[in-house]
């Protein structure tokens, strides 16, 4: 009897001790929390999309100021909440970062078909011209860009951000964060300078945003690239902020790769509307 109520109470307080492990994971996957951001995220993109048709229609600008506001805090959110979990819970494991690597691949995927949309648009207006634009194109009545005023002037500043870049990714690599927050502290400024410039070009346009096929689909594509300079832009500025309190190490950067990859993305993207958009008007 004396045996039997020892073992008794060995299992008595040994039963906390197994409660406790069993509610530790038991794999390497990464079970999200539930998160407030993928609604919010969803109307501010609402926000701002309207925000947008009624700046671009001359009504108000109150919403675009709302949903660009209401973007920003998301983005605060959200990336907290991945930073806290991947570099102070552990939870961005081996496993979990091949699935962000596929989902960022993804991603840019998904962008890619929607730069496809605005090319199909702009090589159709452009190899068939129909009759409400003369038969010609640029219409008649549009004036385009210098090709080689300032868009060259950007297709030098987004290549050169491109090495800066990858000089930081390679200083990542090797340890160097020296190296890292030099090349990502560049490439934030020539992001940067990039979005000045273009709304230095856009202020001096000869056309407005509608009218005719020309300038719609040419402000809807390179505006669309431009929103995502500014986004690539404050990607690499976190990453910059990251850097600096050394979250980063050679083995575990998913972050800083996923926005370089996103930047080097924006850069073949407007290798493409160079050429294209503002070089065929010289031919």
């Amino acid at each position: 009897m004396a045996e039997a109520h020892e073992m008794s109470r060995i299992a008595e307080t040994e039963a906390p001790r197994s409660g406790r492990e069993s509610h530790a994971p038991k794999h390497p996957y990464h079970l999200v929390e539930p998160s407030p951001w993928p609604l919010l995220g969803a109307f501010a993109a609402g926000v701002l999309a309207l925000g947008l048709v009624f700046f671009m229609h001359r009504a108000t600008s109150l919403l675009l100021f709302a949903g660009v506001g209401l973007v920003l805090l998301t983005m605060a959110g959200w990336w907290r909440d991945v930073i806290r979990e991947g570099e102070f819970e552990g939870a961005h494991t081996p496993v979990v970062q091949i699935g962000l690597r596929y989902g960022m691949i993804l991603f840019i995927l998904s962008e890619v078909m929607f730069f496809a949309a605005f090319f199909w648009a702009y090589f159709n207006g452009a190899l068939f011209p129909t009759d409400e634009i003369s038969g010609v194109w640029p219409p008649p009545q549009i004036e385009p860009f210098d090709p080689f005023d300032v868009p060259f002037l950007n297709t030098l500043i987004l290549l050169l951000s491109g090495c800066t870049v990858t000089w930081a990714h390679h200083g990542l690599q090797h340890d160097n964060r020296d190296a890292v927050v030099k090349g990502l502290a560049l490439t934030v400024v020539l992001g940067a300078v990039f979005s000045l410039l273009q709304a230095y070009e856009y202020a001096h346009a000869h056309f407005g945003f509608g009218g005719d096929i020309y300038s719609s689909v040419f402000y809807m594509a390179t505006g669309f690239h431009g929103a995502h300079v500014i986004i690539g832009t404050v990607f690499l500025a976190v990453c910059l902020g990251r850097a600096m309190r050394g979250h980063f190490r050679p083995a575990h950067h998913f972050g800083f790769e996923a926005a370089a990859w996103y930047w080097h993305f924006v850069d073949v993207v407007w290798i493409f509307l160079f050429t294209s958009v503002y070089c065929w008007s010289l031919f």
